[in-house]
C-alpha cells in the first residue's frame, strides 16, 4: 500500500534548490551566502513530517548519498540535513569542494513509511519485490541497510539487488537467501535537476 505525501513538481523543485543552496553556503564565507526566505518555506506540505534522501551525483556517478528512513523532522529540514550529509559525511567519499560543486548533480527523494513484507520462502519474497518501484530494507540482528527505488536500474534483477543490500548491510551475499531477514518496502517520489 503507497501512502505518497504526493508533492507538486513546484514543491520538488524547491527542495531541489534548498538542497543545493544548503550545500553551496556550507561552502561559502558567510559573507557570500544566500538567506533568502521563500514563500515556499512555509508550504504546509513541505512542513509534514517524512522520511527523505538525497542523492548526489558527479558526471553520472554517486557522489554522495544519505538519507532518513523515518520521518523525524519536516520534509524541508530533512531535505537541508540530508544535502549536508550527503555533500558532507559520507564515509564512502571525500567532502564535496566548491570546485566541483558546478558538476554535482542533486536528486531529492521523499519517501512513504516502511511495510513488513510477510514471504514463505525466496520465490514469494522475489514476487513481492516491485522492480523499479519499490525501494527495499533488509535487517537481520543489530544489520540492516536500504536500496532505493532507483537502485533497480543499476540492480535490475532480483538476485543481485539482493545480494548487493546483504553485502552492504555486512552480511553474506546469500543471506537473503537462507537466513531470517527481515524485509520491509517503501516507495519514493524523486525530484532531480
Amino acid at each position: 500500500m503507497e501512502h505518497y505525501i504526493k508533492l507538486s513538481s513546484d514543491q520538488g523543485r524547491f527542495l531541489i534548490v534548498e538542497a543545493r543552496k544548503t550545500i553551496r553556503n556550507k561552502l561559502l564565507k558567510p559573507s557570500q551566502q544566500n538567506e533568502v526566505t521563500s514563500p515556499n518555506e512555509a508550504d504546509p506540505m513541505l512542513q509534514r513530517k517524512g522520511g527523505t534522501f538525497v542523492t548526489l551525483s558527479k558526471h553520472g556517478k554517486l557522489r554522495g548519498c544519505i538519507g532518513h528512513i523515518i520521518a523525524h523532522e519536516s520534509i524541508v529540514e530533512s531535505i537541508r540535513h540530508n544535502a549536508l550529509n550527503a555533500a558532507f559525511k559520507d564515509p564512502r567519499f571525500s567532502p564535496v569542494s566548491i570546485d566541483e560543486l558546478n558538476d554535482i548533480h542533486i536528486e531529492v527523494s521523499v519517501l512513504t513509511e516502511p511495510e513488513l513484507v510477510h514471504y514463505n520462502n525466496i520465490d514469494e519474497l522475489k514476487a513481492k519485490l516491485r522492480q523499479g518501484i519499490d525501494g527495499v530494507i533488509i535487517q537481520k540482528e543489530n544489520k540492516n541497510a536500504t536500496f532505493l527505488p532507483q537502485v533497480w536500474k543499476q540492480l535490475p534483477d532480483h538476485e543481485s539487488f539482493l545480494s548487493n543490500l546483504c553485502i552492504k548491510a555486512g552480511l553474506p551475499s546469500s543471506a537473503w537467501k537462507n537466513e531470517n531477514i527481515t524485509v520491509f518496502t517503501y516507495q519514493v517520489q524523486a525530484f532531480e535537476e
